[in-house]
């Protein structure tokens, strides 16, 4: 494994190349990547990127979103068949039906969408934003897609606003329920619960706090508390013991783990800088307007 990371380390530089995971990738990759973060975070660094290659550990709709803000840079996805189930649930026809029936009413997309969808949309959002884009269009009516569960939260923070939501999920998130709630509750009576809005919004209500990964982090880093529950995917447990190791850190389910997000191994990351796979292209038809939709969001924050 030594010998593969320093490998990665003589191609990334001979590539001009930067390394971009998402907090949910397997700690191996997490280690050899230049930033860790959520989709936003990642988001605004693909877009000031000055590097002529972006290697995305992530998931496609991720590689997308660096490709559409940087047209210019090779975008690579190191496994060509790590999709993500909420993005797929929604197509660019499916959001256009919607729109027909709601004339005039302005799009928020989640940024797990694809190319297509964020073109249809006016303005993009992330978990740790969505809030915030809401509240900053003026309409009192907002299409909010395709998290419903996500949208729920956001249309309890903004009561001014009427979202109508789409009936999607995060699958791996769906898995949690009340019960398992109730029962971390009991078996780690002084830990803090803190649980991702992509959760159903019976377990969230059961929270001590809900926010993205980047805030779940951020809670963790600033909290005088020693013990914490994690109600997101597993990668963020990871990261939180290696970098709090003096707190203790529990997965709130063992089904919390994002099959497509552990597809990229170390090895997948050298055979993208090695072989330039899997370059990402995103339709022309679709990108300038997915583009205009990502920088609203980018301006707003």
């Amino acid at each position: 494994m030594l010998e593969l990371t320093r490998e990665i380390q003589r191609l990334k530089q001979e590539r001009n190349a930067v390394i971009l995971a998402h907090n949910y990738q397997l700690e191996e990759v997490q280690k050899v990547a230049d930033y860790v973060g959520d989709s936003f975070y990642l988001s605004k660094l693909a877009a000031n990127s000055q590097h002529d290659v972006i290697v995305f550990c992530g998931v496609r709709f991720m590689a997308e979103t660096a490709k559409i803000v940087s047209p210019t840079k090779i975008v690579l996805l190191p496994e060509k068949d790590a999709g993500c189930p909420l993005a797929e649930m929604i197509t660019g026809q499916g959001l256009r039906i919607l729109k027909s029936q709601h004339p005039g009413v302005p799009v928020v997309c989640y940024i797990n969408s694809s190319a297509e969808v964020k073109a249809e949309s006016d303005i993009c959002c992330t978990s740790a934003n969505a809030v915030k884009i809401v509240a900053s269009l003026p309409d009192r009516k907002v299409i909010f897609v395709p998290d419903e569960n996500l949208g729920d939260y956001v249309a309890k923070q903004v009561s001014d606003k009427e979202l109508i939501l789409w009936k999607g999920h995060c699958v791996t998130h769906a898995k949690v329920q009340p019960k398992d709630v109730n029962q971390v509750r009991e078996l780690y009576p002084t830990a803090k619960i803190l649980i991702h809005p992509e959760c159903n919004p019976a377990v969230a209500a059961l929270a001590d706090f809900v926010g993205s990964t980047s805030e779940i982090i951020r809670y963790a880093q600033l909290s005088e508390e020693s013990t914490f529950v994690i109600g997101t995917e597993m990668g963020v447990v990871c990261t939180l013991k290696e970098t709090m190791p003096n707190k203790q850190f529990f997965l709130l389910h063992p089904g919390l783990v994002c099959p497509n997000m552990k597809k990229t191994r170390l090895e997948s990351v050298y055979r993208a800088l090695q072989d330039q796979q899997y370059e990402i292209h995103v339709e022309s038809e679709y990108a300038l307007r997915a583009q205009l939709t990502l920088q609203r969001m980018l301006e707003v924050v």
